[in-house]
């Protein structure tokens, strides 16, 4: 029940990154690696945004039950040589 809580809250900070990235660039400013790469008059914007997103899809995660699931398969290729035979 505890996981249904903590991935509602970050869903729901996901969604206020995605809704205020103005107000998000107006209070922290512009960052120099998303301007750099991302674009030339927006990439701070889009960088929040994309923050954003991400914790949407964590929070998704955790609200189903499927993060350990989803770490299992991310770390996978990681692990697959250290597993004994």
């Amino acid at each position: 029940m505890l996981h249904f809580f903590i991935g509602s809250i970050i869903m729901l900070v996901g969604f206020a990154m995605i809704a205020k990235s103005e107000w998000l660039l107006n209070n922290f400013g512009h960052i120099e690696f998303f301007e750099r790469h991302l674009g030339t008059e927006g990439g701070s914007r889009l960088g929040y945004k994309l923050f954003g997103i991400l914790a949407l899809f964590i929070g998704f995660l955790f609200v189903t039950g499927m993060i350990t699931g989803f770490i299992t398969w991310m770390v996978s290729p990681l692990t697959k040589y250290s597993l004994p035979k």
